[in-house]
C-alpha cells in the first residue's frame, strides 16, 4: 500500500531534533510519496536539501504563501520566478489567500496568488491553493483565471459542499487531512458524496494532526489515519482509498 502526503512542512523547525526518524514512521506506515510545499525564500535552501536526502520519496513546489506576502512580496514573487526557471517542479504552491490573520493585504495578497497562477500556466504546473476565512476571495481569482491550463489542489479544504463542487468546477482536487477526523471538522457530512477522484490526501504537518493526536504535533506518517476515516466514510478498504488518491496525485503532479 503506497499513501501520499501532497502537503507536508518536512523542512519546520518543529522536526529540528528528530527529522530523520520522523520520515522513517512515514516510510513504515506506507508514505512514500511527500509532496512539500514553499512558504517564503528563507526555506528554499532546507528544502532543496531534503529533496536531496530523500530523492525518491520528496517532491518540491515553489511559491509565496499568502501571510508571508509583506513589505518585500515582489522581491518574494521574483524568487519564486528565478527558482521556477531554473528546474522542474511539482507545483507552484502554497499560494491564496489567507483573511484569517491580516485582512489589510489583500490586495497585495490577490496580486501575488494571480501572478503565481499565471506562473504555474508557463511551467504548465498545477497550484497548491491555500484558502483561510476567503472562500469568496479565491473564487474570484480561480473565476478570473479559470480554463484548461488552471488545475490543482486545494488545500485543506474546509468548505461547504457547494463550496466543495465549486472548486472541483475549477479543476481542483480538494486535499483532505486531519479536519475529516475533527468532531467539529463538517465535511465529513458530505464527503461522500464527492467521488474519490477529486480527493488526494495531506497532512499539512507539523499542523493540524488528525484525531487522536489532535492538539499535538502533527507528522506524515498520520496521512494512514486520513485514510482510514475516508474508508469509513467511503465504506471501503483503506487500501482502496490509498490507492485512488495515490493515482489522482499522479495524475494531478505527473509524477
Amino acid at each position: 500500500m503506497i499513501l501520499t502526503d501532497t502537503h507536508t512542512h518536512l523542512y519546520s523547525e518543529e522536526f529540528s531534533d528528530d527529522r530523520e526518524q520522523m520520515m522513517q514512521r512515514a516510510f513504515d506506515a506506507g508514505v512514500k510519496r511527500l509532496f512539500v510545499p514553499s512558504i517564503d525564500s528563507s526555506y528554499t535552501q532546507a528544502m532543496y536539501e531534503l529533496e536531496a536526502k530523500y530523492p525518491e520519496n520528496v517532491f518540491l513546489m515553489m511559491g509565496l504563501h499568502p501571510t508571508y506576502v509583506k513589505e518585500n512580496y515582489e522581491e518574494e514573487l521574483a524568487h519564486v520566478e528565478r527558482e521556477l526557471a531554473k528546474r522542474k517542479f511539482a507545483a507552484v504552491g502554497e499560494i491564496g489567500i489567507d483573511l484569517y490573520w491580516d485582512k489589510s493585504t489583500l490586495k497585495q495578497q490577490q496580486y501575488a496568488f494571480k501572478h503565481q497562477i499565471q506562473f504555474a500556466k508557463q511551467y504548465n504546473l498545477p497550484i497548491n491553493i491555500h484558502c483561510r476565512d476567503a472562500f469568496d476571495e479565491v473564487f474570484e481569482v480561480l473565476e478570473s483565471e479559470k480554463g484548461d491550463d488552471l488545475f490543482g489542489i486545494f488545500h485543506c479544504f474546509t468548505g461547504d459542499f457547494e463550496q466543495a463542487q465549486k472548486a472541483i468546477s475549477y479543476n481542483m482536487k480538494l486535499g483532505i487531512g486531519g479536519v475529516a477526523t475533527f468532531k467539529n471538522g463538517k465535511i465529513d457530512q458530505f464527503l461522500n458524496e464527492i467521488p474519490l477522484e477529486h480527493i488526494v490526501l495531506e497532512t499539512d504537518s507539523p499542523y493540524l494532526a488528525p484525531v487522536p493526536h489532535r492538539g499535538k504535533r502533527n507528522e506524515s506518517s498520520y496521512t494512514l489515519l486520513v485514510a482510514q476515516k475516508l474508508a469509513l466514510i467511503y465504506n471501503l478498504p483503506v487500501e482502496e482509498i490509498a490507492q485512488i488518491t495515490t493515482q489522482n496525485a499522479v495524475n494531478l503532479f505527473g509524477i
